[in-house]
This record gives structure tokens, C-alpha cells and sequence, in this order.
């Protein structure tokens, strides 16, 4: 794709983005404004976090009990970030020694996020919040974007474009209209649209094979919907099967939280579908071009051939991706023993099956609807 048709499809993404942004800023009443005063003088208490490194152990105590270990550390500390860089304050650890959770040792030399309550620069009620992890992850999405600019060149270019697409779809427009009580599905469902469209269009270029990648993934995308709409009905899903969903009730009960599900379940399968809908285009567009007297019959049978050997590996892709994020719950399970009646009707167990095995039918109806869509557009028109 040349350059002026890539920064077009930019400039058009970025429009659309903007031009709606007016049109969801939709501000929602939670109800709590009687309440206001009282949760802020009573639970709501300004919080500021800072960056720091230990500078000092002080002192140590130790308090022997039947059950743990308390121990107390008074360290002091410098704040290496915000604006109160380069105080040094004192603050208190407290932990429970060989809790593999609550374990919390502190060291000189440590990076440490502390937590001040109050007013900017009290520091009378600080703690240490937890230990500095986000250079471990600011430096491995970095490695992942220089691998992809080295190996991929201007394709590695366009996917870091398309990414970053994706992700800023999801963190400002999918969430907070979640948060505002639109409709989950629809919304997942149009978000995927536009990340499809947008990433197809820029890898891809404008051709038909993106057009034909485009339509597949999307119907593929809808089957997955369609089915996890079903198949949660049947199965009467709550929403509620993961502790986040639950704490998130707390937050605001006004949410969908049987769509939230459906709704994760499109988001999840995106990728995999995504995936195999541009394999089985690419390969048409390329059998094409090698043959450009190709009949529709023929066209169909080799990418459907084409899909049906990418199908098998991506099925299995997105159900470990499943499994793998679930491997404590099931070890859990399997640990307890429990009988598999109760098992395959607890609501987190079935919730997993329905969203690893929806996804995967997504995905498999994904392949003749693309090679059909190949054989069609690809032969007919070239």
C-alpha cells in the first residue's frame, strides 16, 4: 500500500474517532449525590501515589505468634517522581513473614510506590503501596514494538498503527460507554467492526482482499456473538462468574452483566478470527495472481483447503489462550476433587466453555463464509 493511501486511512480513523467523541461524552447519574459529602469525608480520602527508592532500613521488629510472623520495617525513603521529588520521608512496613501473598520484605536500593492520604505533600499517613513493577513492563511492550519495527519494517510500522488503534478504541470508547450502561454487545460488536476495518485496511491495503478479510472476520465475529447469546440463555449465565464481575456490581449494578460477558467473549475471539479471515485472503489473492484465469470453483475449494489447515492450529490457540488463563481455577477444582456434575454446572466453569467454545465456532464459520467471499470477488473481478 503506498504511503498517501496509509496516512488517508489515518487521517479518516482519526476523523471518525474525534467526531464522536462529542456525541458519547454522555456524563451518567449514579445516584450518590446525597451522599456525597458523607463517602468523601468518610471513605473517600484524596489518595497520591509517588514513586521512591529505599534509601534506609531503620529498624526491624518482629512479632512471634502461634500462627505468623508480623513484621514491622521503618524505612526511609526518597521520592524519585512527582512533585514532591527529592523529599526523603519516613514511613512504616508491615507484613506477615513467609505469606507467599503478604510477604513484603523491603531492601535498600528498592524502587517502592508509596501512598500519601490527605493533601498533596502530607505525608503523616503514607505506606508503602507496593513494590515498582512498570519498568519490567514499559521495557518488555518496547523490545515487543522493536522486534516488530526490525522483522516486519513497514509492516511492523502499520501493526504498531493498527495496535495502538485497537487498544485506544477499547480504553476510550468501548469502557467508559460500558461504564455509561450502553448496550455491551452492540457496542462490542461495533468496536469490532472498526478495529477490523481500520487494521485490515492498513495491513492489508485497499484492495478486495481486505474487503474480503473484512466481511469474513465480521461475520465470523457475529456467529461467535450469536452463539454465546444462545448458549448463555440455555445455559442461564449470570455474568457473575469471575470476582471482578462481582466487585464490579458494587460499583454500578446498572451494567449488563450477562451482555458484559457476551460482550468480552466477541472482544476475545477478534484476534484468532482476524486472523485466519486475512490467512485464507492473502492465499486467494495470491493463488489469483499466480493464476488469473481462475474459475470461482476452483478459487473456493483452495482457500477453503487453505482455512481448513489454519483452522485447526487457531482452534487451538484460542481455547488454550482460554485454559491458560484459568489454569488456578481448574487446578482448584481438580484439587477438591469435585464431581463433574457439579463442576460443568458451576457458573465461572460453564461461563469458560461457553467463551472458549463460542469463539471457536466463530472462527470455524469464519472459513467458508471467507472462501466463498474469495472465490467470489477475487475470480470474478481480479
Amino acid at each position: 500500500m503506498q504511503k498517501k493511501q496509509l496516512l488517508i486511512l489515518i487521517t479518516i480513523f482519526l476523523a471518525i474517532v474525534f467526531i464522536a467523541q462529542p456525541v458519547f461524552a454522555v456524563e451518567k447519574d449514579f445516584g450518590y449525590e446525597e451522599y456525597e459529602g458523607y463517602l468523601e469525608e468518610e471513605f473517600m480520602e484524596e489518595e497520591h501515589f509517588y514513586r521512591a527508592q529505599i534509601l534506609k532500613i531503620e529498624e526491624t521488629e518482629t512479632q512471634e505468634n502461634e500462627y505468623y510472623s508480623m513484621v514491622e520495617q521503618k524505612v526511609s525513603v526518597v521520592l524519585t517522581g512527582g512533585p514532591c521529588r527529592g523529599e526523603i520521608i519516613t514511613i512504616t512496613n508491615t507484613y506477615f513473614a513467609g505469606d507467599p501473598v503478604y510477604d513484603f520484605l523491603l531492601e535498600e536500593g528498592q524502587e517502592v510506590i508509596v501512598v500519601a492520604f490527605g493533601e498533596e505533600g502530607n505525608f503523616e499517613e503514607a505506606y508503602v503501596q507496593d513494590i515498582a513493577r512498570d519498568r519490567g513492563v514499559y521495557y518488555l511492550i518496547g523490545i515487543f514494538v522493536l522486534a516488530l519495527l526490525v522483522v516486519g519494517r513497514m509492516q511492523g510500522l502499520k501493526t504498531v498503527i493498527t495496535l495502538g488503534a485497537t487498544i485506544f478504541l477499547v480504553v476510550q470508547y468501548m469502557l467508559p460507554l460500558l461504564l455509561q450502561g450502553y448496550n455491551p454487545i452492540l457496542l462490542a460488536i461495533g468496536v469490532a467492526i472498526l478495529a477490523i476495518t481500520f487494521t485490515l485496511f492498513i495491513i492489508g491495503g485497499l484492495n478486495l482482499k481486505s474487503l474480503v478479510a473484512i466481511l469474513g472476520t465480521v461475520a465470523g465475529v457475529i456467529v461467535a456473538g450469536l452463539m454465546a447469546y444462545w448458549a448463555g440463555s440455555m445455559a442461564r449465565l449470570t455474568g457473575f462468574g469471575t470476582n471482578e464481575a462481582q466487585m464490579l456490581y458494587f460499583l454500578d449494578n446498572t451494567i449488563d452483566f450477562r451482555g458484559l460477558l457476551f460482550a468480552g467473549i466477541i472482544i476475545g475471539s477478534l484476534g484468532a478470527i482476524t486472523d485466519i479471515g486475512m490467512s485464507i485472503a492473502s492465499a486467494a489473492a495470491e493463488i489469483r495472481q499466480a493464476n488469473p484465469e481462475i474459475r470461482f470453483l476452483e478459487l473456493f475449494r483452495a482457500s477453503l483447503n487453505v482455512g481448513r489447515d489454519v483452522m485447526g492450529t487457531m482452534a487451538n490457540t484460542l481455547v488454550l489462550a482460554y485454559v491458560g488463563s484459568a489454569i488456578p481455577m481448574l487446578l482448584l477444582v481438580m484439587g477438591y476433587e469435585i464431581a463433574w456434575l457439579k463442576i460443568i454446572n458451576m457458573d465461572m466453569i460453564a461461563t469458560e466453555f461457553v467463551r472458549g467454545t463460542a469463539g471457536s465456532i466463530g472462527l470455524v464459520a469464519a472459513v467458508p463464509v471467507t472462501a466463498v467471499l474469495a472465490g467470489y470477488f477475487l475470480s470474478k473481478h481480479g
